[in-house]
């Protein structure tokens, strides 16, 4: 049975969108539309009454986060089929480009809950989990550590105790990928409208959860090297998938395999993802303590009471001088994206 063409509240149409029409946008010359893929020169968008592959260049687009990605809302001029402009977001998914640091990589926007997926084998990696999870609190989107192949794991719990340990509250779920029962618990966070978007690396199971929660095949899988875990790319193109199976009402972004990334700004993310360290660098008795041998550090003060890992340091001390580089070659930020970014983070 062919589904019906998505409203705009189907597609995660909301107040904050429709605030932003001007009066021409109001019309049926010029109509809302949300960009569904992203392919070399061009995008899929979906909309009322529209639906199809539009040209990706913008007449606007001056900086490096003027071009359409996954989930952006955009406004289309439909007789020419041609975008527009668009509209501010509520959150920007994006990292440094893997060759040129000084290009970003747009990710995916305006999405609600972002998967952090990784599977109970050798592609389990603390560091990396924590990477991602930075790089959802530094945009305001709530993150969901989803571990799959629970079936093949000797001991899963340990899977999830480790990644339970990595923040308080943080929400875990470990997952069967090809057990449509066992991603039946990541139904709630995808409603009607709501979007979520999924991070990890190549291997880790993605496709077949995403198959699973559709209940269909059309995502092509690829089994993982034997010797070492590691997945080889079964996604190409970030796009959005309609949830209309066994989970049914909302999006899922699925986006290609990164193992390795590097995060433009990411300032507030480590902060609150290693709210811990944040503390207790203000409880040092020097402002400027580096918190290696200094008199009155509280931080070594807590490495040698044991409460904070040696290891943990370490990998915040990588992250916090990672983004000072990084942070004095990333492009300024689009003035609507920063401010509709700072309204998210506000509202919670």
């Amino acid at each position: 049975m062919d589904m019906p063409d998505p409203t705009l509240s189907d597609l995660g149409w909301r107040a904050s969108f429709s605030s932003q029409l001007r009066e021409d946008e109001r019309g049926d010359e010029l109509c809302p539309a949300r960009v569904m893929a992203v392919h070399r020169g061009w995008i899929e968008v979906a909309g009322s009454g529209l639906a199809g592959m539009i040209p990706s260049a913008l007449p606007s687009a001056e900086g490096a986060e003027d071009r359409a990605t996954v989930g952006d809302w955009l406004i289309v001029d439909r007789a020419r089929l041609e975008p527009v402009r668009i509209l501010d977001r509520i959150n920007l998914f994006k990292r440094q480009a893997p060759m040129d640091k000084r290009r970003l990589q747009l990710i995916a926007a305006n999405v609600d809950t972002v998967f952090v997926v990784t599977s109970c084998n050798h592609d389990f990696n603390v560091a990396r989990l924590e990477r991602y999870l930075v790089m959802a609190r530094e945009v305001g989107v709530t993150p969901v550590v989803v571990l799959t192949k629970a079936d093949l794991a000797a001991q899963p719990q340990e899977f999830v105790d480790i990644a339970r340990g990595l923040q308080p509250g943080l929400q875990v779920e470990l997952i069967n990928g090809r057990d449509p029962g066992s991603v039946a618990r990541l139904a709630p966070y995808c409603g009607k409208g709501r979007t979520v978007a999924l991070l990890g690396s190549s291997g880790v199971g993605k496709s077949t959860m995403i198959n699973s929660m559709r209940g269909s095949t059309d995502i092509a899988t690829q089994p993982i090297r034997e010797n070492d875990g590691k997945g080889r790319h079964t996604t190409t193109v970030r796009q959005m998938h309609r949830l209309n199976g066994p989970i049914d009402g909302g999006w899922l972004i699925d986006t290609p395999g990164m193992r390795e990334f590097n995060l433009p700004e990411a300032a507030d993310g480590i902060a609150e993802v290693f709210d811990d360290i944040t503390a207790w660098t203000q409880q040092c008795r020097f402002t400027d303590c580096k918190h290696v041998s200094e008199p009155g550090c509280m931080v070594q003060a807590m490495v040698r009471s044991g409460t904070l890992s040696p290891a943990r340091l370490q990998r915040w001390r990588k992250l916090v001088l990672e983004d000072a580089g990084n942070s004095r070659n990333t492009p300024r930020r689009r003035l609507g994206s920063t401010n509709a970014v700072r309204r998210n983070k506000t509202n919670g």
